[in-house]
């Protein structure tokens, strides 16, 4: 069960989600905050005013029996599970300042309710879920900005890091032992998510982790040695999605001369910068890439091990694993590229303060990682408040794990699953590998 929290820590958390979304939006004019219709992003305005909506429909009025603050249109616009995606460009959509009143509202609502020191199990759970939902969506506007060529935006918390996208490469192989492992999250974590339930036993066989990500230059050496090109790399599935996308190369890549490539990153192009993790990639490409170097995705399972194990005296897998990467400290600065503070990826030889047990880097920030698993439940999975968080996504999507530099620091944690279908080259994913 969710560990109590204080409510002091919920409203500064919450108050901290809404800045961002307001940091997110509060340069963009009318045409931007709504943008065109594409399959990957939401109309910006729409997906405000949803964040709101989540947290009056599931506390408020679920939990708590308050009338929507703006009656029965509420569901009717706001709704993701109902409201289809294409239809939410043509909406009756308030204006700008009647969604950021309607945010105000049910936010002081939320405030209000919230009473004593320590809030109750129920509270504690249900409020960060809200919290954590509205981080989600604030690291899908980052990515619609990144999709429609928006400004860089200003975020508060970002800083110079030009001296950590000086640190090269980090190559060489971690070995992993192999023995059980429990993965997923125990009943005694502090928070979790439903598709975590629960903790349970794998036998993982010895293996080979990069201990690093795929780097910019090693997933350029694909690109220029013809990859895209050659269908013995892709599978069948692959295949067919690049020859509909006519990929040639990662989607934010370009090319002025043969073999030298820019990036472009929001609404500025640059020379592509070698060491950084490659980043939007998706499965296919990663996959793909795979076969070429003669190397594969690792399964979730070893991807968790290598991220959170740790070895016993004998030589095999610990029966306790860590929190993160590093320990059970929470994220900070020196060992995971979080929350928007760089405004991009990092050199894959930054932050060795988050090296795992095995010496893998980065497992926690910079860029999400593939797996090569499908998103499935674990035995004993139930669903929680949000019934559709996970339900309706098993089988069809791809697992990703460990967080990039435009997630939350206090949301995410080793073994949080995140999941996309493998056609996805927009989110901020990349990938490592294991050996054959």
């Amino acid at each position: 069960m969710t560990q109590p929290v204080s409510t002091a820590h919920l409203i500064a958390s919450m108050q901290d989600a809404r800045n961002r979304t307001l940091e997110l939006v509060g340069d963009l004019d009318d045409l931007q905050i709504m943008g065109p219709k594409i399959r990957t992003v939401n109309p910006l305005k729409w997906e405000i005013g949803h964040t709101a909506y989540f947290y009056e429909f599931f506390i408020l009025r679920q939990l708590y029996g308050y009338d929507s603050v703006i009656g029965e249109r509420a569901d009717r616009l706001y709704d993701s599970i109902t409201v289809h995606h294409d239809v939410r460009w043509d909406l009756p959509l308030p204006n700008r300042a009647d969604t950021l009143a309607y945010m105000q509202t049910v936010f002081d609502r939320l405030v209000e309710r919230l009473d004593g020191e320590m809030a109750s199990e129920q509270d504690s759970f249900i409020y960060q879920f809200g919290i954590f939902h509205e981080d989600m969506h604030t690291e899908a506007f980052l990515w619609a900005r990144q999709n429609l060529a928006y400004p860089t935006p200003n975020l508060d918390i970002a800083v110079d890091v030009s001296a950590e996208r000086l640190l090269g490469h980090y190559p060489g192989w971690a070995a992993v032992p192999g023995g059980r492992f429990r993965m997923g999250a125990e009943k005694s974590a502090p928070f979790l998510f439903d598709n975590e339930k629960w903790a349970h036993d794998v036998i993982i066989a010895p293996f080979g982790i990069s201990k690093a990500a795929v780097t910019n230059a090693e997933f350029q050496a694909f690109v220029d040695d013809g990859g895209y090109d050659n269908a013995a790399f892709w599978d069948p599935a692959g295949w067919a999605w690049r020859q509909q996308a006519e990929a040639r190369h990662p989607v934010y890549w370009q090319s002025d001369s043969p073999g030298n490539w820019l990036v472009r990153r929001f609404d500025r192009t640059f020379p592509l910068p070698p060491h950084e993790a490659v980043i939007h990639v998706n499965w296919y490409e990663a996959s793909a890439y795979c076969n070429w170097a003669g190397q594969r995705l690792p399964s979730e399972a070893e991807w968790e091990a290598a991220a959170l194990g740790d070895a016993d005296p004998s030589g095999d897998l610990a029966p306790i694993k860590r929190r993160y990467p590093w320990g059970d400290t929470i994220p900070d600065p020196a060992r995971a590229n979080l929350d928007g503070r760089a405004l991009g990826p990092l050199d894959v030889g930054a932050l060795p303060a988050g090296d795992s047990a095995f010496g893998c880097r980065q497992m926690l920030g910079n860029v999400w990682e593939w797996t090569a698993d499908t998103f499935e439940p674990f035995a004993g999975f139930s669903a929680d408040a949000y019934k559709d968080y996970s339900t309706m996504l098993f089988g069809d999507t791809k697992v990703m794990r460990g967080g990039a530099w435009t997630t939350r620091g206090r949301m995410i944690h080793g073994t949080y699953r995140n999941f996309f279908g493998p056609e996805r080259r927009d989110v901020f994913a990349g990938f490592r590998t294991c050996k054959v």
